[in-house]
């Protein structure tokens, strides 16, 4: 016998052998494990067929609007947005050529409505939280990061959770707080007279955004908990190390991008442990951790006596109280933890983020920086809350040309969870050359708001709207402001702190904090780019987008620093 023939007889006799012991096992385990499969099955049948059903409805019933091409079926054009030094400009540029309101391709042959008109946008916000609400991704990611707490709510629970808080930050709240912002300040301020001294020379290079984010630290420490995190002082928490991480941490990898648009249809993506994912699991067990201790101890506190009173300053103390009311703003314990995680990082992130920004371009523009110092140094004294808010509108112009042209937040998606009718300020082209002033958006449909692109549009903010210029601020008044401008229902005609039910809790807090600790290091010493005018500036990226100086690992943004001497 041949060997082939043997080979033959062997495949044969393995083929019956296999295809009796497959028919042995179908015939037992039919009962059990094939029902499984046919209903593992037919789910995937069904949840294919609703999948589509939905997406056909939404097409029916959303006014088709013209938009971009797609790049890509998996990504549409997201992977392009992802990658961009200024995704603001992309959108507008959109804007420009399909109108205010257009249609860009998503991930898996799904689109985006981009929304660039003022008046639907003040719509939009008007029914954010209970009309429109965060995309399950958005949810999936906030949860696993700071639980479920105001910025992870929407709706009836929502308004609970901010009427709640709304008292810890009100004007005679942060009036109190204003000192603690001082201390910081000039913490970092001794810090860095030593760091000049000991270097023997009359200036000292300075990573300022690692500063900046030690000064948000401990701020928000003392502030909203009564607890020193000791950062501006070479301490190192738990908390303090995993921020740091982040801020030299690599730029978003492949991966991550791919995970984030996917994100978009599959949430559970959002579960996948990349480094960045690890470095976010790792951020929320140490904020877990002391916000337990803080809370016992405040707790323990309030049994005692000892906090709560009026002279109560922190809003961990503010907090505790919303646990022990019996009001219907009642807040359960893991409530309260999840607002003290969003108060760190929050409080952490988007003040160091515009601090560093606000040295960047007073580096960039010396003159602006003399004007500045100038304002400052003739008020004389440290300013009060109530001078820091009214009495130095050179300063205020400053800080809200930062919050303008550098919005820590760049962009925010939506769903809408109910079929809506949005009005427009000005009508526009559909896709088959319809003109409306009002568009349909279908229960399900993804909306999106470009915070960087509104902010420094030039159709809305004029021919100038990309360039640093404070002076805009202070021009007749009021009447310097463009008049497409004042269509914008937000913060000072700005969409940095969004609009509507979601509107920043903290942005009071934040304005306070980010006007003391600049007024302090402006007033104290001198900025410079350390290669010149030359220097060039990139995107890093910590939780949120960060300058950085090109060529530094992580996000460091080093500046030559020099006494201010008069």
């Amino acid at each position: 016998m041949s060997s082939s023939t043997m080979s033959l007889d062997v495949l044969s006799f393995t083929t019956r052998t296999a295809s009796a012991a497959l028919h042995n096992i179908l015939t037992h385990i039919r009962p059990y494990q094939w029902y499984a499969f046919d209903a593992g099955v037919t789910c995937i049948a069904i949840w294919t067929l609703l999948r589509w059903l939905r997406a056909t409805r939404r097409k029916l019933r959303t006014t088709q609007l013209r938009g971009p091409p797609s790049e890509s079926f998996l990504y549409g054009v997201g992977k392009r947005i992802l990658d961009a030094e200024d995704s603001g400009a992309i959108y507008e540029a959109w804007a420009q050529e399909y109108g205010p309101v257009y249609a860009v391709p998503s991930t898996l042959g799904s689109e985006r409505i981009i929304l660039c008109d003022p008046k639907a946008i003040a719509h939009f916000y008007a029914k954010e939280t209970w009309s429109y609400i965060q995309t399950p991704l958005t949810k999936k990611s906030i949860a696993v990061l700071i639980g479920k707490g105001l910025l992870w709510s929407h709706g009836e629970d929502h308004r609970r959770q901010r009427r709640s808080l709304t008292p810890a930050f009100s004007i005679a709240a942060i009036r109190q707080l204003t000192s603690i912002f001082y201390d910081s300040a000039y913490k970092a301020k001794g810090a860095w007279d030593m760091l000049i001294e000991l270097g023997g020379g009359d200036n000292a290079l300075i990573d300022v955004q690692n500063w900046m984010n030690h000064i948000s630290l401990d701020t928000i420490g003392l502030a909203g908990f009564s607890h020193n995190f000791g950062a501006l002082e070479g301490k190192h928490a738990s908390v303090t190390e995993v921020f740091d991480t982040f801020g030299t941490s690599p730029r978003s990898t492949t991966l991550n991008k791919g995970l984030l648009l996917l994100g978009l249809v599959f949430p559970f993506l959002a579960s996948i442990p990349t480094r960045r994912g690890i470095l976010i699991q790792k951020l929320n067990v140490a904020m877990g951790e002391i916000s337990t201790t803080l809370l016992a101890k405040t707790q323990k506190e309030v049994e005692a006596g000892v906090v709560g009173g009026k002279e109560e300053k922190s809003i961990i103390g503010l907090l505790i109280k919303g646990v022990n009311n019996e009001s219907e703003f009642h807040l359960t314990q893991e409530e309260v933890m999840a607002q003290m995680k969003v108060l760190l990082v929050a409080g952490y992130e988007t003040t160091s983020v515009s601090l560093s920004w606000a040295l960047l371009e007073l580096s960039r523009n010396p003159d602006i920086q003399t004007e500045l110092r100038k304002e400052l140094l003739q008020h004389g004294a440290d300013p009060t809350y109530d001078q820091l808010t009214n009495g130095l509108p050179y300063l205020d112009a400053v800080i809200h040309e930062i919050l303008r042209i550098h919005p820590p937040v760049v962009e925010l998606s939506r769903v809408a969870i109910e079929d809506d009718v949005v009005p427009l300020s000005e009508p526009i082209h559909t896709q088959s050359g319809e003109i409306i002033d009002s568009l349909t958006i279908a229960k399900g449909t993804l909306v999106a708001i470009s915070m960087e692109c509104m902010n420094r549009s030039s159709a809305i903010w004029g021919e100038d709207a990309k360039k640093f210029r404070p002076n805009r601020w202070l021009e007749n008044g009021e009447n310097g402001i463009p008049a497409k401008a004042k269509e914008i229902q937000g913060h000072r005609h700005l969409l940095t702190f969004v609009d509507g039910p979601r509107t920043c809790l903290g942005k009071n807090f934040a304005v306070t904090e980010f006007k003391a600790v600049l007024t302090v290091l402006v007033k104290n010493f001198v900025f410079e780019l350390r290669d010149g005018a030359g220097s060039k500036i990139e995107i890093g990226r910590g939780l949120l987008p960060r300058p950085k100086l090109a060529g530094e690992e992580g996000c460091k943004l080093p500046l030559c620093v020099r006494p201010y001497v008069a």
